[in-house]
């Protein structure tokens, strides 16, 4: 089974960038923070006890709890409605994607959890801004609230944003996220087709050899530094309700810091082999991989450092922001099947086992590359060579 994605336009896309934040400012965004935590975890305590009661606990009922707290608590009053107003939102779709989840009996693992509380010192700031809560002028961002803070502008965003959320990651840096209505960028007629296999040994084995994606290991790369910022951190532990020493904060920033490099260099290894890819072929026939269940295999710390979700992501996002078709297939049998003959082996192959020989054709070729040419016959795009160009005369996928 496969999934076309053409007919699914990316309406919006997100762009993100760093801000360089005052020390007024950055008052003024932990006390928004401060405000909407707080609603939050009224809105947990009111859900729990509504939930015990047999009582309903839908938007509109969250709605009014925000307006009779605003109205008693001066405090929470002070700050803007935007933010706390879009909080009571993003709670009742979390818990009305929990309520449904057990509704429809998935398994546990599958589960959306119910929205918990947000702890002072674990919880990140997150506030979400809508167009009446914002505004960009003179490269800078004013937010409801008259809190200032300037945009460190990388690209230029292609038309004027819908709403923007701002945040603080592990590190302490803040970002703004902006919703853009997406424009798509037009790249030329290749008459190429390629087929993507997901593995560990190489993140990604195509049907042409020059797209292949090897296995970066920038996580192998930084993990002796990062086990020394652990062991620090070790050291240093405070005893518990006890504040943190500068000492373990220091630890604990460094080993954030190298956590957000590694993040981003899987992100740029993805994205630029993502564009490769999407700039060299008109359709692309991609594994439907979900990476969830290697978490719990003996290859879980290479599969993690392939960020094989990661590179799918970027992948599809580039695809759909240049225009190309995405057939998405399901994974089923991928490496029984002969691309060739179409034969199915009796037994699934073991991962040992890297060369792939069928039974009926006698065909023989690496395991990877046999599942990368399963792609695109299931497809329906039946290359006509290992480099996937078309026959002659045959129709591209667009005009089919």
């Amino acid at each position: 089974m496969t999934t076309d994605t053409q007919g699914e336009t990316a309406a919006h896309a997100r762009y993100t960038f760093r801000l360089r934040v005052s020390a007024s400012a950055a008052r003024g965004l932990e006390e928004e923070w401060a405000r909407c935590r707080w609603l939050w975890n009224e809105a947990v305590s009111r859900s729990k006890k509504a939930h015990r009661d047999g009582e309903k606990c839908g938007p509109a009922r969250l709605d009014k709890m925000l307006t009779a707290a605003r109205a008693v608590i001066p405090w929470l009053r002070e700050g803007s409605s935007v933010p706390q107003q879009q909080l009571i939102r993003d709670f009742g779709k979390s818990r009305a994607k929990a309520l449904k989840d057990v509704k429809d009996r998935l398994p546990m693992r599958q589960r959306a959890g119910m929205p918990r509380y947000k702890k002072k010192r674990e919880a990140r700031p997150t506030l979400n801004y809508t167009k009446r809560g914002f505004r960009l002028k003179d490269g800078r961002l004013h937010l409801a609230g008259g809190i200032v803070v300037t945009v460190v502008w990388s690209r230029e965003l292609p038309k004027p944003p819908s709403s923007v959320r701002v945040y603080q990651d592990a590190t302490g840096v803040w970002h703004a996220s902006f919703v853009s209505p997406a424009v798509i960028e037009s790249l030329p007629q290749t008459g190429r087709v390629i087929g993507i296999d997901w593995g560990v040994r190489e993140v990604a084995t195509t049907t042409s050899d020059a797209h292949d994606l090897p296995h970066p290991q920038h996580g192998r790369t930084a993990a002796q530094k990062l086990a020394k910022y652990q062991r620090m951190m070790a050291r240093r532990r405070p005893p518990r309700g006890q504040a943190a020493s500068k000492g373990y904060s220091e630890a604990k920033q460094k080993t954030a810091k190298l956590h957000a490099k590694v993040a981003a260099q899987r992100t740029d290894t993805a994205r630029k082999w993502a564009k490769n890819v999407v700039r060299d072929h008109d359709a692309l026939a991609v594994e439907d991989f979900r990476p969830r269940f290697l978490a719990k295999s003996t290859l879980a710390r290479k599969a993690a450092d392939a960020s094989i979700g990661a590179a799918k992501k970027a992948l599809v996002e580039m695809a759909r922001k240049h225009g190309r078709i995405v057939h998405l297939v399901h994974p089923a049998h991928t490496t029984m099947d002969c691309a060739k003959c179409g034969a199915r082996t009796k037994h699934a192959l073991p991962l040992s086992q890297r060369t792939y020989t069928c039974t009926a054709c006698a065909a023989v070729s690496p395991r990877d590359k046999n599942s990368a040419h399963v792609m695109l016959v299931r497809a329906g795009l039946n290359p006509a060579d290992a480099e996937g160009a078309r026959p002659a005369g045959t129709p591209s996928p667009q005009a089919a």
